[in-house]
């Protein structure tokens, strides 16, 4: 196993574990904002989602190239991924992890996955997924992020879970799907959240029913934000029409904030890989590249 990544400039630092290429640490003058894994409540912290975003209906599809057989959030988390480059200055990193027999029995296609994190500002982290079609087939694809936050986080005192909300640029209102036990999500019991507003208000029970999943968030944009504290991480995902908001359910103190290309197989939806919602199709040859960042403060 190799060791761990460790990146710094300004005033922030992270850490990056080659094992899924998947962030440990991110701290901000000091201060762990990453939620550090507890077998309790959840054991990961941030894992990358490839190739698909949440689970297949049994854990299996029907592609143009052959079955699918992977569990939830797909395959790239489970392997180790090489260091391909790194900043003279230790502000970034760029790791690949490409296909091999073990991961074409889930998942028939060749790929190359390249994960950059580099910190792009005085306080924030970007992620850059970059996903180049090696073979001769068309090759779909969703990818996503899962960082989770300590709540509360930095050094907020005196603060409890229930005081943290999701800000929006904006008011507006969306309308959410609910995620069951089987990892599927239905639209049958859909609710309105938020209602003309800019603010969610969290609590453990806004996550009985899994992930809320929220699609077109104005301007791209969402905020985790302490009201006591006044600290909080800010994600900023063009060129991502979902983000998850997920916590544990037993009452767990971390909020993941995900960014996703795709989500989950719906009950309505049929098996076939290539028509799940979201799916990016690359032809052969190219290359599709999406990022996230991170703020924190």
């Amino acid at each position: 196993m190799s060791e761990p990544v460790s990146l710094r400039h300004g005033r922030l630092s992270a850490a990056v574990d080659p094992m899924g290429a998947q962030l440990l640490s991110l701290q901000l003058d000091g201060r762990e904002y990453l939620w550090q894994g507890d077998s309790r409540f959840w054991a990961r912290r941030a894992p990358v989602l490839f190739p698909i975003v949440g689970s297949l209906r049994d854990g299996r599809a029907e592609s143009a190239q052959g079955p699918c057989v992977m569990g939830r959030h797909g395959i790239a988390r489970n392997y180790e991924h090489a260091v391909v480059d790194r900043a003279a200055d230790g502000s970034s990193v760029t790791f690949e992890l490409r296909d091999s027999a073990e991961t074409r029995a889930a998942y028939p296609y060749s790929f190359k996955l390249n994960m950059t994190y580099a910190i792009t500002g005085e306080v924030t982290l970007s992620q850059t997924f970059r996903v180049t079609n090696t073979g001769d087939a068309t090759l779909p694809f969703c990818v996503g992020g899962h960082p989770a936050f300590n709540v509360p986080m930095g050094d907020a005192v005196d603060e409890a879970f229930e005081d943290y909300v999701l800000k929006f640029a904006r008011p507006w209102s969306c309308t959410l799907p609910v995620i069951g036990e089987d990892g599927l999500m239905s639209w049958d019991n859909a609710f309105e959240c938020p209602q003309g507003s800019d603010t969610v208000a969290l609590t453990h029970a806004s996550f009985a029913h899994d992930a809320l999943m929220f699609t077109d968030v104005p301007d791209g944009v969402l905020t985790l934000l302490g009201a006591k504290s006044g600290h909080g991480v800010r994600v900023e995902f063009p060129g991502f029409p979902y983000i998850g908001v997920w916590s544990a359910a037993n009452d767990a103190p971390f909020v993941a904030l995900e960014p996703w290309s795709g989500h989950t197989t719906a009950h309505d939806e049929d098996d076939v890989f290539e028509h799940k919602a979201g799916m990016t199709l690359l032809a052969p040859g190219e290359t599709n590249e999406r990022t996230f960042h991170l703020t924190l403060f």
